[in-house]
Parts: C-alpha cells; sequence; structure tokens
C-alpha cells in the first residue's frame, strides 16, 4: 500500500518546507520536494494544503490507569485520546495497580497493549526501595528507563532509603526518570497548614505545601547522585526557576522535563479551576511557569511532555488532602504547546524538537521521532482552525478536561501511526494497533 501526503509544510530537524511525503506500508519511503512533480501512482493521496506535517508526537510521561483503575481510564480509552491528539507514541508510568516493578509485570502490559492500543507504546519498569535485582535483568531494548519516586505521590512508590538511592544510581544503565519532591518537607508544610486552616486545607495551599523548597531539595539531590555516579538522570515535570539552576543546556546525562499543565497554567488558576489543576508537583506561580516557557529554547528544558492522569471528577473533590492529583491532558497537549507558539513563546520547529526528536533521542527510541526515509511513519498533521473545548467535544473516559472553555488556533486533522490512518478529521480508526517500541 502506497499513499501520498502532499502539499503540506514539514515541521523536522530545525526546518519548515513544502513537501510531500510517500508511505509505503508502515514506513516513510521518500520525501519530494515541493519543486518536483511525483512520478508515481499512489493507492491514497491526502492533499494537506494549507497543514503543517509534525513527527508524531512521542509522550515518555503518561498513567493510562491499567491495570486496576479502569474504572476512569484504560489504554484503550486512552490510546484513543493520544490518537485525536497527534500523539503516536506513549511510554506508560509503573504506578498501577499492581506496580509495574517486575519483568513479569512488563509483560503483561505489553500484551495487554498489542490488544488494545491505538498507537505504539512502552512502559517504564518501577524501582522500589527492595527490587534491585529485577532493575538489574530487565532488558534494555523493550523499556524506556527506570522510573523513581524520590517523592511520595500516587501509588505510593517512594524510595526514600539513601543507600538504595545511591545503588541505583550507581549501577543503572538506563535513563533514570526522577518524580523529585522532598516527602518530609511536605509532611512538614502540611502539618503547618492543617493547624493553619483544620483537616483540608484548600487547594490553593497546594503549592506552599508541595513547596519550591520540596521541589529543590529533592532535585538537588537527583542531580547531585547523578553526578557523583556519572548516571543518566531526567528529572520529570520541573515546576520552578530556582530548579532550572541545576541544568545546563550542554550536559547530556542530566536533563529535564517540562509538562504542558505547567507551561499552562500558574497558581492563579487555582480560584477558577480549583482541584481540575491539583497535580503532583503542584502549579505553582505566574514567575516560575514563565521561567519554565524560557527554558524551553534555551536548551534547560529537554522534553515536553504531559504527566496525562485521568481522574474521575468525583475523585477529584476535597482540598490538598483528599483530593486527587493530576488531570487528562494528552489530546491537547501539541495544540496547547502551538498556542504558545502563536504567544511567541518559541517556534514550531521547537515544538517538534521537544516533543518528537528529543525524545526519540534521550531514551534510544528506535526509527522513530524524526521525518525521514526509512522511519516509521509517524506522524501528526495540524491545521489552523479554531479548536473550542467544551463538555459536548470531550471524547475522555474520565468525562472533563482542565482545558473545557479554551480555543486554540491549532488542531490536529490527522494522526498516521505505522503507515496507518489511525485518526482522520474527528474519526477514530478502531481497526488500528500501534507498535511496542524498541530501545538503543
Amino acid at each position: 500500500m502506497k499513499t501520498i501526503l502532499k502539499n503540506g509544510i514539514i515541521v523536522n530537524e530545525g526546518v519548515s518546507e513544502r513537501a510531500s511525503v510517500v508511505i509505503t506500508d508502515d514506513r516513510i519511503t521518500d520525501i519530494i520536494d515541493s519543486n518536483m512533480s511525483p512520478r508515481e501512482n499512489y493507492d491514497n493521496t491526502v492533499d494537506l494544503a494549507g497543514c503543517f506535517v509534525f513527527p508524531g508526537i512521542i509522550d515518555s510521561h503518561v498513567h493510562f490507569r491499567e491495570p486496576g483503575m479502569t474504572h476512569k481510564a484504560d489504554m484503550e480509552s486512552e490510546s484513543r485520546e493520544a490518537a485525536r491528539g497527534g500523539v503516536t507514541t506513549f511510554f506508560d508510568m509503573p504506578n498501577t495497580v499492581p506496580q509495574t516493578t517486575t519483568a513479569e509485570a512488563i509483560g503483561g502490559k505489553l500484551e495487554r497493549a498489542a490488544k488494545v492500543s491505538a498507537v505504539n507504546y512502552a512502559f517504564f519498569i518501577g524501582a522500589t526501595n527492595d527490587n534491585a535485582e529485577e532493575l538489574a535483568s530487565i532488558d534494555c531494548h523493550i523499556v524506556p528507563g527506570i522510573k523513581l519516586f524520590m517523592g511520595s505521590s500516587t501509588g505510593n512508590m517512594l524510595v526514600d532509603r539513601r543507600e538504595t538511592l545511591e545503588q541505583l544510581f550507581k549501577n543503572s544503565t538506563l535513563p533514570i526518570m526522577a518524580h523529585c519532591e522532598d516527602t518530609a518537607i511536605i509532611n512538614r508544610n502540611m502539618e503547618q497548614a492543617k493547624k493553619r486552616f483544620g483537616g483540608e486545607p484548600p487547594v490553593a495551599c497546594h503549592p506552599s505545601i508541595r513547596s519550591e523548597e520540596a521541589c529543590y531539595a529533592s532535585t538537588a539531590l537527583a542531580v547531585s547522585l547523578a553526578r557523583k555516579f556519572n548516571a543518566r538522570l531526567h528529572v520529570a515535570h520541573l515546576t520552578t526557576a530556582r530548579e532550572l539552576e541545576l541544568f545546563r543546556p550542554d550536559d547530556r546525562n542530566i536533563t529535564a522535563e517540562a509538562v504542558v499543565a505547567h507551561l499552562w497554567f500558574c497558581d492563579e488558576d487555582y480560584e477558577r479551576l480549583g482541584t481540575r489543576i491539583k497535580c503532583n508537583p503542584a502549579v505553582k506561580t505566574a514567575a516560575d511557569r514563565d521561567a519554565l516557557r524560557k527554558a524551553l529554547t534555551d536548551g534547560r528544558i529537554t522534553t515536553v511532555s504531559t504527566d496525562h492522569a485521568p481522574h474521575l471528577l468525583s475523585e477529584k473533590e476535597g482540598g490538598c488532602c483528599s483530593a486527587a492529583s493530576g488531570m487528562p491532558m494528552v489530546r491537547y497537549s501539541l495544540s496547547a504547546m502551538l498556542q504558545l507558539v502563536e504567544k511567541g513563546v518559541l517556534s514550531m520547529e521547537r515544538v517538534a524538537h521537544l516533543m518528537c526528536h528529543q525524545q526519540a533521542r534521550l531514551f534510544g527510541v528506535r526509527e522513530r521521532g524524526f521525518i525521514r526515509k526509512g522511519y516509521k511513519a509517524d506522524l501528526a498533521v495540524v491545521s489552523r482552525q479554531p479548536l473550542h473545548v467544551d463538555k459536548e467535544s470531550l471524547t475522555c473516559r474520565c468525562g472533563w478536561s482542565p482545558m473545557e472553555g479554551e480555543t486554540f488556533d491549532w488542531q490536529v486533522v490527522h494522526t498516521f501511526c505505522n503507515g496507518r490512518h489511525v485518526y482522520n478529521n474527528g474519526i477514530i480508526d478502531d481497526s488500528v494497533r500501534g507498535e511496542q517500541v524498541m530501545f538503543r
């Protein structure tokens, strides 16, 4: 099967230029300059006049809730949300029920994804205080890395023994993606908030409980361990300007992720959105948000992902203690980043760099993340047309989005995964299945 995507503007490897992409079966087999006329006959022709073609987005930080929490999301529902947002590859986190901390658990997730996932998939193995042997024996070609919780969050996978941390950083040959918050500082701040507000501090206290100090102390520890043992460290979801001081644009071993929520929202939004934007680590100040946005272009932020973490609205009720932390973000991540392009925060080419190219480079993804001949045909096509988010337009199982009420200038109109047209102007092809991602 041979398909040509013609007349689009390809955004790839620092350049945007008009060209046609030829897909044969599951791979890109040619990229034809706009000045050249295609000479072959094609089984399918898709006219992308006025559209921009990105490599398929690689979201290296999602929580698709399977197994164990499928009342609010699962691999099938969330992979389709990913396809609607131009995301062709996801890396799922290990804080499921049971936790993904063994090779057997990884195998179970891979088996399930092969049956139901609309896009490509991989799964982090989680570190615990006592699974060093499992981490050492895991096949490095099938996992993107080790997820390390250096702060207590959903699923309570906290690793807090200094000896365990040192052994992990010393021995790991895989990238370590770390959730960095100091639990002792958080607990102290929570007790102070309870004394002031009672047993349930309001959600506006969340950024002062999961504070800048808590984030910086933990991130500084992770960076110091990575430097001591020459480990590959990727710090997840940075939230503060102060943490950015720990990262250097030229350091390939110690890198940082920003997620869309912390680039989009700030503490002023708690009054409007309440617990809908409660996440760990917390959305912080406008100054922190602006510092993160600046770091998108100066090299201190290496990747942008979503930390997509759906909950039912009933689970988001309460305040700092009882409301669940996390929000669904995967469908609107590319549209939101392109809205930041409209605001002058970064360029389209930088969006591709942070959401596609760097994800592939950092984790060693094989044959994805770029529009290159011979690579898998994973592509996201966007059009400059308004996308208004309201209750009626939502397709997520959890039934809500923190983006409700927003109107984006860009929307995803086509998603191709391994050459298959999985999403076409609002329609998901339910027959499409993604592939297991291979590394290094």
